[in-house]
């Protein structure tokens, strides 16, 4: 039994909303564990985030070094592995995000431990329960090694409440960087703007391939800039070449759980249903009144969007304007 590491992911002065979900798991895991709960933040200029961190968790541990500027696997891994060991951690945990799914596998052999991915619950402290099947069906994943690797599907974890008391802060040092070959050359986000991302946005606009080309998302971007949210779309929509690939929400792509997510153009293939039907609320707009997506959708509008996106805008405006 030990402690429980999780890397949580920053954004300026404060955790991202994703570090959330893993602190969650790992409170729980903690209890199974007998140990406490240790955040890790790792990257250039992650000291802001520290005070923030520290409402969350008893103890959290900074690795704050000019040459972690850019994140890459090869450099962040091998200090999980070192903070994981040196705090006695029987779990080492993540949000399932683009970093989380990339940098778990390689910490994970790096420590010589088994490893469960995108798991949905923790149920003994070794056993997991992890979707299949684009979420239609579960299966239990239980890890015999010392130390146990995990990434957390966000949707599946509510967000961590701040504690009552604030805990501690210690740095520790990022040792020799090697990056093995491996060069950051740049980071391409399709949110544009002052967009959230998709994992930390309260209210999510998705198009389809009904959309019929890139360009006519351009509609839909303004009624994310009206109403603040991120934007997202369908893999066929992605895979037609309409926006880049990093905005594909789905079982192959981002698995989000906003307040509110509006699905346009969206049939609602079960691919696509996984990675977003644990949102609060889902509103579709489609001409088909058979759409799969109708089926889980709180509210529904059978209509074709060149006829209903824009007339939405122009309201929403509206009214965000008479509030002010």
């Amino acid at each position: 039994m030990g402690n429980v590491v999780a890397l949580c992911e920053t954004n300026g002065a404060t955790l991202r909303s994703n570090a959330l979900s893993v602190i969650s798991l790992a409170r729980k895991a903690a209890e199974l564990h007998g140990g406490e709960v240790i955040l890790l933040l790792v990257g250039k200029g992650v000291s802001a985030a520290a005070d923030d961190a520290c409402r969350y968790a008893p103890k959290v541990v900074v690795v704050d070094n000019d040459g972690l500027e850019n994140y890459l696997a090869e450099t962040y891994a091998p200090i999980l592995a070192k903070v994981a060991q040196d705090q006695g951690a029987s779990i080492v945990c993540a949000t399932a995000t683009a970093i989380g799914k990339d940098v778990m596998p390689r910490t994970a052999a790096l420590l010589d431990s088994g490893m469960a991915s995108d798991i949905a619950d923790i149920e003994t402290a070794d056993t997991f329960k992890r979707a299949t099947l684009a979420g239609n069906a579960f299966s239990r994943v239980k890890i015999s090694s010392d130390i146990i690797c995990v990434t957390v599907r966000q949707s599946e974890f509510s967000p961590a409440d701040a504690l009552d008391s604030v805990g501690t802060k210690s740095d520790a040092e990022a040792g020799e960087l090697n990056s093995y070959g491996a060069e950051f050359v740049k980071l391409e986000g399709g949110g544009g703007g002052d967009r959230p991302d998709l994992n930390d946005a309260s209210i999510v606009i998705a198009g389809g391939r009904g959309m019929g080309n890139g360009d006519n998302f351009a509609i839909l971007e303004k009624l994310a800039d009206t109403m603040g949210a991120a934007l997202g779309a369908s893999r066929a929509a992605t895979d037609a070449g309409y926006v880049p690939a990093d905005w594909q929400i789905g079982q192959t792509g981002k698995i989000v759980a906003p307040d509110l997510y509006f699905a346009v153009a969206i049939s609602g293939a079960i691919q696509h249903l996984a990675g977003m039907k644990n949102s609060k609320t889902i509103v579709a707009i489609n001409k088909d009144n058979e759409a799969p997506i109708f089926q889980i959708a709180d509210y529904g509008l059978v209509a074709k969007w060149e006829d209903t996106i824009e007339p939405l805008t122009a309201e929403i405006a509206k009214l965000k304007a008479s509030q002010v």
